[in-house]
């Protein structure tokens, strides 16, 4: 076959595999199978740089050294969010929203994951940068370390222009191998996921990157009206349906007595879950109110 042929082969096999272990959880391959197509893909690649296609599936290994993280305006801010503490809190939100709406509408509740936020622009379905929040109107662009991320999707299923929002995190497993490898190094531990995840985004050699095995975990989209989302949950489908890993832990609740019910729910639940929770989430569905908990 010819190297062309074989390369563009490659690069669609890879990334359905990956797509497979890191946003479906159903691999069909062995790693020992995965590794062998990569090295497959590497070698062709060296021997023939100019077929090296964008997004490449080796670039996910790093190699590319910076001096340092450019400026990045968002083309929308990176809104933060407001705190509730308890069940009065709660309820004091739903009297805000409701205040001058006279129809009652859902709200959508997610867990937050402790990591940090990340905003990632597509043109025509094909990746093209990631930035930080920094003050949620400049971040830091940090394409190359994302890359390295194998739950973000290099091509969506579909080729649109969109910018979308998300959680870059690191779970405990991860987190515990990446303290292992710092104590045998003799280096200072993480005090925390959040804390590597953060570490490891400010790194300006992304092969390091590449080894803290980090995830995402994406759940918005940058003007969602443009693709014709009517509500918060519809946008949750189409980022799936994007190839985009969401949290599937979400609930849709008919009034805020089901949200402090998903609260109780998650408070007694969250030791067992394979990453760290900053605290829920709550969306009114239409009017995208935002709220942590």
């Amino acid at each position: 076959m010819e190297p062309k042929r074989r390369i563009l082969e490659l690069v669609e096999i890879i990334e359905k595999y990956n797509k497979e272990y890191y946003t479906l959880d159903t691999p069909s391959v062995s790693d020992r199978q995965y590794d062998r197509l990569i090295g497959e893909l590497t070698e062709l690649e060296n021997k023939h740089p100019e077929l090296k296609v964008k997004n490449s599936p080796t670039d996910r290994v790093g190699g590319v050294v910076s001096s340092g993280f450019k400026k990045v305006n968002h083309s929308a801010p990176m809104l933060s969010l407001s705190n509730a503490f308890n069940e009065d809190d709660l309820k004091s939100f739903d009297e805000r929203i409701y205040k001058d709406i006279v129809f009652k509408n859902s709200y959508v509740t997610e867990l937050k994951i402790d990591g940090i936020a990340v905003s990632l622009v597509y043109v025509k379905g094909e990746f093209v940068s990631a930035a930080t929040r920094g003050d949620g109107v400049i971040g830091e662009d940090i394409t190359n370390n994302v890359k390295t991320i194998k739950s973000v999707p290099m091509t969506l299923s579909e080729p649109v222009d969109i910018i979308v929002r998300g959680e870059i995190f690191m779970g405990n497993d991860s987190f515990k191998r990446a303290n292992l490898s710092k104590e045998a190094n003799g280096e200072q531990l993480f005090a925390n996921p959040r804390n590597a995840a953060a570490g490891s985004m400010r790194q300006l050699d992304s092969n390091v990157v590449a080894k803290r095995n980090l995830d995402t975990f994406i759940y918005q989209i940058v003007n969602p009206e443009s693709y014709e989302l009517a509500n918060h949950s519809d946008g949750l489908k189409y980022l799936k349906k994007l190839g985009f890993k969401i949290n599937e832990e979400y609930m849709i609740h008919e009034n805020i007595e089901g949200v402090n019910s998903y609260v109780i729910e998650w408070s007694s639940k969250r030791d067992y879950l394979p990453y760290e929770l900053a605290g829920l989430v709550s969306y009114e569905e239409v009017h995208r109110y935002y709220l942590q908990l």
